[in-house]
């Protein structure tokens, strides 16, 4: 084995130019590789932070995913209904404060109660629909970050005032609200109380910056017009990934449909799934192209050294030890070149971390990246697949040509 390592490593620095290239061409490979991978799925992994933060890991509402059964359904084989006018029913989570004690009993996580209500928030003659969120600060800390997201004032200021309201910053822009002003809010119902503004929050989610409003829970339930009324309850999960296992579950054990956050953001999800493949193909691409050039190099070499060959074989070196020697050379420039390239694209990577922008849709000042170990692990590992066969296919050839027709010159 030596004396085959011996033999590529003659064969390699012979050619020192050309395998330079070799290298080079790898670590171009690897590296951008590395950078791709790096900052798509960084900020992939930053956009489902940003959704896990904003809201709660698992949603129960009260209503039902499947509706229950009519007594005339259970009664008969066939039932037809005409100008059925439904029941009306009281809404809200039944024993919501009975469910909530036996759901943190088992569940890895906490639980918050809640009050979801849409409503209509009126200042200096502008209107602006918006969800009014009834909460209990002191439960709500525990199961989202709307605490670290306040930008003025705080959630235990809810406390300080009558009908107390904290507002996305997006809201207070569009109405020109300043901590302090008192405001209409009018639910759909027709209810109206004045609410005094104590803070601001930004989650840094448009859509819900400039669409939530938070109050106590009492406030909610008096605009909902009924009294103990809760018709939510927001879960926060230990770990925010099993959150859709944990929601079947509790779906099971109240009967109330629980929503996770991958649910309710599902063709996000699909849409980087797909994102994941064109990742995928880019990656490969960028690889196979340097697998390309190392390709070029070991059939070169090959190629100069047939007498080489011929004369390794005549000295009785058999077809398969051959083959060993210049695969052992394109192994040789492959992990020379992703050493090279692992390098490389931790200096691109940190590069493109010091690239600052401003962008109106989102609070980011610079890309998000993830350093993972798994990229270097799978470009290095491709681009070693890659120049060892880029080594045997050539070698292959010229170690089955016969001895005597090299040294002859026979094509």
């Amino acid at each position: 084995m030596i004396l085959v390592l011996d033999i590529a490593l003659t064969h390699v620095r012979s050619r020192l130019r050309q395998t330079l290239v070799g290298i080079l061409g790898v670590a171009t490979g690897v590296g951008f590789s590395v950078m791709m991978a790096s900052l798509m799925e960084g900020s992939q992994h930053d956009f489902i932070k940003q959704l896990v933060d904003a809201l709660p890991h698992i949603s129960v509402t009260d209503d039902r995913r499947v509706p229950p059964e009519q007594p005339a359904e259970t009664a008969y084989d066939a039932v037809d209904y005409r100008s059925l006018t439904v029941e009306t029913q009281r809404r809200g989570i039944k024993n919501p404060f009975a469910i909530m004690a036996a759901l943190e009993g088992w569940l890895p996580g906490m639980v918050a109660p809640s009050v979801q209500t849409k409503s209509i928030i009126r200042y200096a003659g502008r209107d602006l629909a918006v969800s009014v969120i009834g909460i209990d600060p002191r439960r709500e800390k525990k199961v989202s970050q709307l605490a670290t997201q306040m930008k003025a004032g705080s959630l235990d200021d809810l406390y300080k005032a009558s009908n107390a309201i904290i507002l996305g910053d997006g809201i207070a822009n569009k109405l020109g609200i300043r901590v302090g002003n008192n405001i209409t809010v009018t639910a759909t119902g027709g209810q109206a109380i004045r609410a005094q503004v104590v803070g601001f929050f930004h989650a840094g989610v448009k859509s819900l910056d400039e669409s939530q409003a938070y109050v106590l829970v009492k406030t909610a339930q008096i605009l909902s017009a009924q009294t103990g009324l809760i018709n939510e309850l927001r879960i926060r999960a230990d770990d925010a990934m099993k959150a859709r296992e944990l929601a079947a579950l509790v779906e099971a054990q109240t009967g109330y449909r629980a929503t996770s956050w991958q649910e309710a953001h599902e063709d996000l999800m699909s849409a980087f799934q797909i994102r994941n493949v064109i990742m995928l193909m880019v990656v490969g691409a960028i690889l196979l192209v340097a697998s390309f050039g190392t390709y070029n190099i070991i059939s070169t070499i090959t190629h100069e050294k047939t007498r080489d060959i011929a004369i390794l074989k005549s000295l009785g070196f058999r077809e398969e030890v051959v083959r060993r020697i210049f695969v052992l050379e394109g192994m040789i420039i492959g992990m020379a070149g992703v050493l090279l390239g692992w390098l490389f694209g931790y200096v691109l990577c940190m590069g493109l971390g010091l690239v600052e922008f401003k962008s109106g849709f989102t609070d980011a000042t610079r890309l998000p990246l993830l350093y993972s170990p798994r990229h270097y692990a799978i470009a290095g590992g491709v681009a070693l697949f890659a120049s060892m066969l880029a080594g045997y296919l050539p070698a292959r050839k010229a170690a089955s040509v016969h001895p005597v027709d090299i040294i002859r010159g026979a094509s």
